[in-house]
């Protein structure tokens, strides 16, 4: 029998946690005893007094440890817990319940889809609580893809337990400490990025709010308009900048700055995602002017901001890249699978995936010319084992499984095909924007009937742990001593 008393303990202490970030909203907010202020007070006191109550259901005076099966149910339910507290806030400021688990759905995974319209006329207090939600989904999806998806050994992320947990290879000494080292790169790199948002033209407010949004790689915005409210060149360069540096993998932040240069330069992975993002944003800028007759310039900016923004999962935009002709909609579309790398806030397929496929099957090709050669597999200078292969073949699998079946539903409930489809692809990508008039970089998901956005929430927790982390759970060996 599967003991639930740690998973329980550990759940109510982040609840705890979570209910004093509901109460940094109140920074800006009028009061804490009117209308949206006393909706924090109220949704805080309500995490506390949950988290408090599954300590005491729970007690345990032994120092314990999570195994994996715990691991598993732990992950599932912070994903799933989490939103709901969080749109506790949303629904006191008028939003239906449906609405606000959406959105904080949609915040705590760092996909960025919204049912709010109006956003400048917003109250302050709301739209920091969506920026911060997403600033916290950003550091425990680095804690996720670090320490909890090797352990759990999902989706081919076993490839990467030595980064974190090897002893001959380790990069810091204990996981706590490797926790340390991703918060603080995290809080560093948003007060680098708020420092160039308000050098740039951003009042403190805006610069804050989407420094945290920006490398959480999440897109939600303070304006209806996102990017395009500032008209700032400088600015839309900043924020490339900074959305490749939350989609990197944060194990090589954490080198470079232990020293390791030469390691952080050598990254396979991050080579790989750099090398990508140039030549397709050089090919979809050139095609651009070429064929609209746009200015190269104005054309590199744009592609530059837009393509890093779909592909790091963030979901800014600038203007509607839907205009931009049939060849960059399918481009944007292919690329909303494509995702950052391991161990960032990214979300999508992940570089590192698509570099071991490649490899994959250039030795499956050898094989078939020379079936006596033996060909091993190498990434980071470590064999590729049959079980990553098939972890990674697995998640391919059911994550096209996932993209027919939401989309079947969706165009069930009355959604036109680009709609569902697009709308489906962006929340299992965790992306944002999707496609068409409805819910593309120009408008949102508010419009959509309520049972669309619940299958949209799964989808996007379901995306956001992987799958595997979460359909385990129904297998009936996993409850089973």
């Amino acid at each position: 029998m599967l003991a639930l008393t740690p998973v329980l303990r550990v759940l109510g202490a982040f609840l705890i946690a979570f209910s004093a970030f509901m109460l940094v909203p109140l920074l800006v907010a009028p009061s804490p005893l009117v209308q949206p202020g006393a909706a924090f007070v109220l949704s805080a006191l309500a995490a506390a007094f949950t988290g408090l109550s599954l300590i005491a259901l729970s007690p345990t005076v032994a120092v314990f440890e999570l195994d994996r099966r715990q691991g598993f149910l732990l992950t599932a339910l912070v994903w799933v817990v989490m939103p709901g507290f969080g749109a506790l806030p949303l629904v006191g400021y008028g939003l239906s319940y449906t609405d606000a688990f959406f959105e904080a759905a949609s915040a705590m995974t760092t996909t960025g889809s919204t049912v709010m319209t109006g956003l400048d006329q917003t109250a302050p207090s709301i739209l920091l609580w969506r920026s911060l939600m997403q600033a916290i989904g950003g550091v425990g999806v680095i804690v996720l893809g670090i320490i909890m998806m090797p352990f759990l050994r999902v989706g081919g992320m076993q490839l990467f337990h030595a980064e974190s947990s090897d002893k001959s290879e380790k990069i810091v000494a204990k996981a706590f400490d490797l926790a340390i080292w991703i918060f603080a790169i995290f809080v560093l790199l948003v007060f680098l990025c708020a420092g160039a948002y308000r050098a740039l033209g951003m009042d403190w407010f805006d610069a804050v709010n989407h420094a945290m949004t920006t490398i959480s790689t999440g897109g939600f915005s303070t304006h209806d308009a996102s990017f395009g409210f500032f008209e700032n060149k400088a600015m839309l360069w900043a924020s490339t900048v900074f959305m490749l540096a939350g989609a990197l993998p944060f194990v090589a932040f954490i080198r470079f700055a232990r020293g390791k240069f030469r390691a952080f330069a050598t990254d396979i992975q991050l080579r790989g995602f750099l090398m990508f993002l140039l030549i397709t944003i050089l090919l979809i800028a050139v095609t651009r002017s070429v064929r609209s007759l746009v200015p190269f310039d104005k054309a590199l900016v744009d592609a530059a901001f837009n393509v890093v923004s779909v592909v790091t999962t963030t979901g800014f935009a600038s203007e509607d890249y839907q205009l931009w002709g049939p060849f960059a909609i399918g481009m944007f579309f292919i690329l909303t699978f494509v995702g950052g790398c391991s161990g960032s806030t990214a979300g999508g397929i992940k570089i590192y995936r698509f570099q071991i496929l490649g490899r994959l099957a250039v030795a499956n090709l050898t094989r078939i010319v020379s079936p006596n050669r033996v060909h091993p597999v190498l990434y980071h200078d470590r064999k590729v084992e049959d079980d990553v292969a098939c972890s990674i073949l697995s998640f391919l699998v059911v994550l096209l499984f996932s993209l027919i079946v939401s989309t079947f539903l969706l165009a069930w409930l009355g959604l036109d095909l680009t709609t569902a489809l697009t709308g489906s692809a962006t929340a299992i990508a965790n992306v944002g924007p999707g496609l068409g008039d409805v819910i593309g970089p120009a408008g949102n998901f508010q419009s959509l009937p309520d049972a669309a956005k619940w299958v949209l929430a799964i989808m996007m927790i379901l995306g956001r742990l992987e799958f595997f982390t979460v359909l385990v759970l129904f297998t009936p060996v996993f409850w089973r001593s």
